[in-house]
């Protein structure tokens, strides 16, 4: 960063000299050392802000930190992830940590490794997972010597967090619903299993077994119909499809995700089905494209935002080593009902 005259870089020197401080107070202060007063803490700042000043990212990690933290998504174009990104990001606004997004194919172990790999080198400060495909022995790996929040899996390990949502309290809630509606035949859009991952206990998995648990709670297992044709719109559309044309198409189908909800939508019309007239319609992640009104999406809600802030919370704590043992945190999900419900047709 340069002077106001663009001479030169500002210091730590510059900044401790117009704060009236010695160099070592700024240190502690960009370290958010332990011991450093509020007063001290405002003036430093003030300082830093009225110079211009931002700390050297090179040198900061040769010192141990670099204030970065790395966030891996499954993808792109899943509209949950924004909302997991908005409550990262409100956690860490008022901190001195920067994020930094890598997007890989959900089923794609490779690439999701080469991007983890990558943040390693790059010596980020911690790393935020959300529903890994990379195998888990390599996340328990590298979470042994990177502080590491899995954000979906269910599968705890003493060397990261993990932030989960009740899923099998979301299911019974959405399942309930349509059968409380009058449906039976309520047919459900999974995800496919990421083969040799290893992990026993991705959000898929406990989606699937909550809805079987639930449609033989009610007397329908008989009727249950898995389709895992994957969390998108291309899938959603592909299982809806197969589905709607099958000898027995079902009168409500629940889709694991919103995303694939959209494709489910698509399928419908290219069929000449309305929805929900024809055929009722849940979603899961309560996105903000549910509640758009040409969508109106019934929707099971994740909280998002909050588990994206609690992914951050506690993967700051696990960098600042305020914590020494690992936690498991489980938002409760709730049920928003809209427009694409209702009573099967007589």
């Amino acid at each position: 960063m340069r002077s106001a005259g663009g001479s030169k870089r500002v210091t730590i020197t510059d900044v401790a000299h117009s704060a009236g401080v010695s160099t070592s107070a700024v240190s502690k202060v960009l370290r958010n050392a332990y011991g450093v007063s509020p007063a001290m803490r405002e003036r430093v700042q003030s300082a830093m802000a009225e110079l211009g000043y931002r700390p050297h990212a090179a040198a900061r990690g040769m010192r141990g930190r670099t204030y970065t933290i790395g966030v891996l998504l499954a993808g792109i174009r899943n509209a949950f992830y924004a909302d997991l990104l908005d409550g990262v990001n409100a956690r860490l606004r008022n901190t001195e940590y920067a994020l930094f997004i890598g997007s890989g194919g959900d089923s794609e172990k490779e690439d999701q490794t080469k991007l983890i790999h990558a943040m390693v080198d790059r010596q980020m400060d911690g790393l935020i997972l959300v529903a890994p495909a990379v195998p888990r022995p390599e996340v328990v790996r590298i979470a042994a010597e990177v502080p590491t929040v899995v954000l979906g899996h269910h599968d705890p390990s003493p060397v990261y967090d993990c932030v989960v949502n009740q899923d099998g309290v979301g299911v019974d809630l959405a399942v309930d619903h349509l059968v409380g509606l009058g449906h039976r035949d309520i047919a459900h859009i999974s995800h496919p299993t990421v083969r040799g991952s290893q992990w026993q206990q991705r959000p898929e998995h406990h989606v699937r077994a909550a809805y079987r648990e639930a449609m033989a709670r009610h007397g329908l297992a008989d009727l249950a119909r898995v389709m895992n044709s994957g969390y998108s719109d291309e899938g959603g559309y592909r299982g809806a499809m197969e589905l709607l044309t099958s000898q027995r198409p079902p009168s409500a189908i629940f889709a694991g995700a919103d995303v694939a909800a959209t494709g489910v939508f698509r399928a419908a019309a290219e069929l000449g089905l309305r929805i929900p007239e024809d055929l009722s319609l849940a979603g899961y992640n309560n996105t903000s494209v549910a509640a758009l009104v040409p969508v109106s999406l019934t929707s099971v809600d994740q909280a998002g935002a909050l588990m994206g802030e609690t992914a951050a919370r506690l993967l700051v704590e696990r960098i600042e080593s305020r914590r020494d043992r690992a936690v498991v945190m489980a938002s409760t999900p709730h049920l928003v009902v809209r427009g694409s419900t209702a009573p099967p047709r007589a």
